[in-house]
């Protein structure tokens, strides 16, 4: 089935608004003489930022990724910078099995830099520059000697400088987006209670460290997965992460997540992507907890980054824009597979992808926290169009 995606879409208020004086200091890397766009590699530095920082996000690093790109190009027009964005844009979904998180970073940060251009700060920057060029040819007697395509060149530079602080400034607050997070949802975490998650969601891992460190006591069930235990050592980090807080943890298979329940007060869980119904997309199994809290009578509550925001409107599992094979039928005789094919991309049958998503539908959700609050799945909508309209 196809995927039904709708122009009214997702994103948030507060990353959206370009400012009008963005800091020229930054954490990220810029490049006082640029060079050819075609020289730089936006895959192998997309991948190097991952590497590099363990705690970087998908759509963060893709975000930043554009920035050095942009940092290391040519000043040129604004028609071929927003050519030139989404074409890497495009380069680096292709580059991944999943690109879900890696869109939503990508597809935000585009929409970013439009509404930075449409800034008025952004159209004082460009006409001072043309001035100050127009001024200067007039005082050397040049006239209109000068080329119209040099002296646009040299209106855009400020222009690009501008896109370049705002662009870093972007970045960093989304950075900050995971602290912010921790803040609002540790109220979630009650004393004496039992919080059952699954998948090794650093902000989830921030919430709950951000309630032991306020004086919260609580345990923790964690639910392992087959990437845990066959290609990860993320999950064991994170346990060890919590009990070095002095959190107790229990570490479960995911067959006994039904039966610990009983002992559970609520369920947290990450999202690698949050959809413009209030839905989320994230790792196989997250759709079978929420199946399970809302049979018990559990809160479930999910905690991402507006980074995180896509423009999908899936209308279930099938109809993700991924290609992944969960069900392999084999008869007995069959003993090769087709290329493409098995849950794990060839590897042993019914071993579980550490690729692998599912979709939580919106009414399984009792609230979704991000950095700007606290919201209810039908009201995601509302808040995310902001940064379209």
């Amino acid at each position: 089935m196809a995927s039904t995606t709708r122009e009214v879409t997702s994103g948030e208020s507060s990353l959206s608004t370009p400012p009008p004086e963005p800091s020229s200091s930054s954490s990220f890397p810029s490049s006082n003489a640029p060079s050819s766009s075609s020289n730089f590699d936006i895959v192998s530095t997309y991948r190097s930022l991952l590497r590099a920082d363990p705690d970087l996000t998908m759509p963060l690093a893709a975000i930043s990724s554009l920035i050095l790109l942009l940092s290391h190009t040519p000043p040129s027009t604004i028609s071929e910078t927003l050519s030139l964005l989404s074409d890497a844009s495009a380069t680096l979904q292709r580059s991944v099995r999943n690109p879900i998180a890696l869109s939503a970073g990508t597809d935000l940060f585009q929409r970013y830099i439009v509404s930075t251009l449409q800034s008025p700060s952004s159209m004082t920057t460009t006409t001072t520059a043309r001035s100050s060029n127009s001024s200067s040819s007039s005082r050397e007697g040049k006239g209109t000697a000068r080329g119209d395509d040099e002296e646009e060149e040299d209106g855009f530079r400020g222009v690009r400088d501008h896109l370049l602080s705002s662009g870093r400034l972007f970045a960093e607050r989304a950075k900050e987006a995971r602290g912010l997070i921790a803040g609002t949802a540790r109220k979630f975490v009650r004393d004496g209670g039992t919080v059952l998650t699954a998948g090794r969601s650093r902000v989830v891992g921030a919430v709950l460290a951000a309630a032991a460190e306020a004086g919260t006591r609580f345990r923790v069930v964690y639910v392992r997965d087959g990437a845990d235990a066959i290609t990860s050592t993320k999950g064991t980090d994170m346990v060890e992460q919590l009990r070095r807080k002095g959190i107790p943890v229990a570490v479960i298979a995911p067959e006994a997540a039904a039966y610990s329940l009983g002992q559970v007060t609520s369920v947290m869980v990450g999202a690698e992507g949050v959809v413009e119904n209030g839905g989320v997309i994230s790792r196989m199994g997250t759709y079978q907890l929420a199946m399970l809290a809302k049979s018990a009578g559990k809160p479930f509550h999910v905690v991402a980054e507006s980074h995180k925001f896509v423009r999908l409107y899936p209308l279930g599992h099938y109809d993700l824009p991924i290609r992944q094979t969960v069900l392999e039928f084999r008869e007995a005789d069959s003993e090769k597979v087709k290329d493409g094919e098995g849950a794990s991309g060839g590897g042993r049958e019914g071993e579980d992808d550490e690729g692998a998503v599912d979709y939580t539908p919106p009414e399984l959700i009792t609230a979704l926290v991000t950095e700007v609050g606290v919201h209810t799945p039908t009201a995601v909508s509302e808040e995310l169009i902001k940064i379209w309209y």
